[in-house]
């Protein structure tokens, strides 16, 4: 949707106010707040940890279209604000946008904003640009956790250019407002909120003191009528604002009235219909009407009784495609033409999941543990999943699970938070040639790990006994760290699993003083050279301590019956000194 964007302000205030609008709404780019109609719009700085900022050089711009934060990482998959919100909260977000040629390219980028772990749209400014106008979109969310992210991300059509966004709104409703769609399992994406029969301004705060965004909507083929009285917006589960119904479309008597609106084809899906009317008429026994309200032939109720007092008529789920054509048949009994005074279209968004909130945690303890984590480490972990966090690999149900965290060689250092543990399905855990400091913490709930590749960190502590209740723990790296101490007899005992581990932390002896190693020299030998399999099967017996330039050692419980390399083996004591 659009704005023309030279309007200082959207309407003239003359009335007393009411409280203010809440939630967020930021003036991004901005290093200072502005007020706009009655809103403070404060900087977004503190909501949002990347990106640049520029100035948009032009007069008469309404001052949230004048700066802007842009988004110039190419190797970011997405890049988020983040909210503290209610948990299980409804909030409207409305994202605006001026291009302003602030990149001075002359062709505003294409690209794609994300709630939670949903797409929500392609944004696509050229058309309002081209007509000096700015645009806007919302949706409407339900929020399961208390941190809300609205996210910017590339896509195949943003090319060269850098995502943007000029101001962004965050605001609280009401738990009845738009109550018959389950926003559990979906989202509201606005498609058109308009008020009927005027070409004035735009309806907002305080008229609607929700904020939102009433178009004028006008259709020269059809008359109009002024209300006489107005309705009480508290009477309407989605309290739509007082003006709305001041003006409105209507027809002859024994006229039906027929109104194409949106004015624009939808695709074919479904969508949440809300429709509002009010007789204009003085109050009487004689000020209603009556009619049949039809949308594109089907019939979308029977026997409407239209009153002053307002009515509002709503579907949660009805199919559009292609043009919409709205008709109000009047009864045959009428004495005056149907009326229709306002209207709004959401398509429905499935919720394409979230990842789950004990994950979620983890992964947001360990992103204030670790120092310059990667940019795009904001908004949902796992979702959508072309927009994951680099190095992390989830599951494929619906609410998503982590089952991978490679983060080899990120330059990243601080602590390994202990709330990791909470990553109860997480499979792979590599962290190996980074910085992380202090001890390794207890990993004994990660009862799906199969490998953990610590090697290269600076680590410190004891190496922890817990590691082998890990029932599918497989490889363990723990060499090139602090650590102290040995590693803890219960670990080396646990069947199938490999160590790779520096010496200053392998036991000097075990119970017998002697093991039993296979000398292993991969680098020496061909892998399919007789001499190597021969020189394989040798088994030596030696003191542990007599061992100090050693590459690696295997156990091996059954020899190869040919020369090939695969063995049986017992993996409790391979050890690997760099």
């Amino acid at each position: 949707m659009s704005l023309f964007f030279f309007l200082l302000l959207w309407f003239s205030i003359s009335q007393a106010l009411p409280p203010p609008p809440r939630g967020f709404f930021l003036n991004c780019g901005s290093s200072t707040s502005t007020n706009l109609n009655e809103i403070d719009y404060k900087p977004d700085k503190g909501f949002v940890s990347v990106g640049n900022t520029t100035t948009i050089n032009q007069k008469d711009l309404i001052p949230i279209l004048s700066t802007l934060r842009y988004f110039p990482d190419k190797s970011s998959r997405k890049h988020c604000y983040n909210f503290p919100v209610a948990k299980n909260s409804k909030y409207l977000i409305r994202t605006t946008y001026y291009y302003g040629n602030f990149d001075g390219k002359n062709n505003p980028p294409v690209f794609d904003q994300i709630v939670g772990g949903t797409k929500w749209s392609v944004v696509n400014t050229s058309e309002d640009y081209a007509k000096g106008q700015s645009s806007y979109y919302e949706i409407i969310v339900s929020v399961p956790g208390t941190r809300l992210s609205v996210c910017l991300a590339k896509n195949a059509h943003t090319l060269s250019s850098s995502p943007f966004i000029s101001a962004l709104d965050v605001q609280s409703l009401e738990d009845t407002m738009y109550n018959s769609t389950d926003l559990g399992s979906y989202k509201l994406s606005l498609i058109a909120r308009n008020s009927f029969g005027g070409d004035g301004e735009m309806i907002s705060y305080p008229d609607d003191r929700y904020n939102r965004l009433w178009q004028p909507f006008s259709d020269p083929k059809l008359p109009t009528v002024t209300s006489r009285s107005s309705i009480n917006p508290s009477d309407f589960w989605n309290i739509p604002p007082s003006k709305a119904f001041v003006e409105g479309f209507t027809a002859s008597k024994g006229k039906p009235l027929e109104l194409q609106w949106p004015p624009f084809p939808l695709p074919a899906t479904k969508y949440y219909v809300a429709l509002y009317f009010k007789d204009d008429r003085s109050p009487g026994p004689m000020s209603w009407r009556a009619f049949d309200v039809s949308v594109n032939g089907l019939s979308f109720l029977r026997n409407l009784n239209v009153s002053t007092n307002g009515v509002m008529v709503y579907s949660g789920q009805w199919p559009l495609s292609g043009q919409t054509q709205i008709t109000l048949t009047p009864a045959k009994n009428a004495q005056v033409g149907p009326v229709i005074n306002a209207g709004e279209v959401f398509q429905i968004l499935p919720l394409g999941g979230f990842t789950n909130i004990s994950d979620a945690t983890a992964m947001e303890d360990l992103l204030e543990s670790i120092k310059k984590p990667p940019v795009d480490w904001s908004g949902d972990p796992c979702l959508p999943r072309v927009n994951s966090w680099t190095g992390v690999t989830c599951s494929k149900e619906k609410i998503t699970r982590v089952i991978s965290l490679n983060l080899t060689n990120l330059g990243l250092s601080g602590t390994l938070s202990p709330s990791i543990n909470k990553m109860t399905a997480l499979k792979d855990l590599w962290l190996g040639k980074n910085s992380f400091t202090g001890p390794i913490p207890d990993l004994s709930s990660m009862t799906r790990l199969e490998t953990l590749h610590l090697e290269d960190n600076q680590f410190t502590g004891a190496i922890p006994e817990s590691l082998a209740r890990l029932p599918h723990l497989r490889k363990l790296s723990i060499k090139n760290n602090k650590l102290k101490g040995t590693i803890p007899s219960v670990l080396l005992q646990k069947k199938g699993l490999t160590i790779q581990a520096s010496p200053e932390n392998m036991p000097r002896t075990n119970q017998t003083g002697q093991i039993k190693y296979t000398y292993f020299i991969k680098e020496t030998f061909g892998h399919d050279s007789s001499t190597f399999a021969m020189f394989f099967y040798m088994t030596l017996l030696f003191p542990f301590n007599s061992w100090k330039t050693c590459i690696s050692y295997v156990n091996v419980i059954e020899p190869p019956l040919n020369h090939s390399n695969t063995l049986n083996l017992d993996y409790r004591g391979l050890y690997h000194q760099a």
